[in-house]
């Protein structure tokens, strides 16, 4: 199960500290969510049920030649991006916990879009969760912010950089 939140935000000036990689992505269905990614030299395939906080998501390993494969059944072109990564730590319900920050810094056509998710064990840890100050607009309920909407349809209309 993915339990997350996520936000509109600006990068941080200490952007450039944190770990992160090189991400492509690409849409072989929309409903149920079935995509395939190469996230630095590893490739994965990955089904995501409908839902918005919460939904069941699974990612299989793929080699590179069956990510160059299926990547070019995709119903839409790929999506690039580069993600980062923080550790933070957080009292959630009564307990010290750590949390990741991964922020995304679109690519192409969807810059300037920069979103943070965050990611949790629980749906009560999420909604004990608050947001970083520097986070801008929650869009965790707005589909149009889902990935696979994005490379499909594009910035949504009401999209304001931060």
């Amino acid at each position: 199960m993915e339990i997350e939140l996520k936000f509109l935000c600006a990068a941080p000036a200490d952007i450039e500290s944190w770990a992160h990689t090189d991400i492509e992505q690409a849409y072989l269905c929309d409903s149920p969510v079935i995509r395939v990614r190469r996230d630095g030299e590893e490739y994965f395939l990955t089904y995501k049920s409908s839902g918005l906080m919460a939904r069941e998501e699974y990612n299989l390993p793929l080699d590179k030649a069956s990510y160059d494969h299926l990547v070019k059944k995709a119903d839409t072109e790929p999506l690039s991006k580069t993600r980062y990564k923080k550790t933070i730590r957080r009292t959630l319900n009564g307990v010290e916990k750590d949390l990741t920050i991964e922020l995304d810094i679109f690519h192409g056509r969807l810059a300037p879009l920069i979103m943070a998710e965050v990611e949790f064990e629980t749906e009560e840890d999420a909604k004990a969760y608050i947001p970083e100050a520097w986070f801008g607009r929650e869009v965790t309920y707005e589909k149009a912010y889902h990935n696979s909407n994005l490379i499909k349809d594009g910035l949504p209309e009401d999209f304001v950089e931060q």
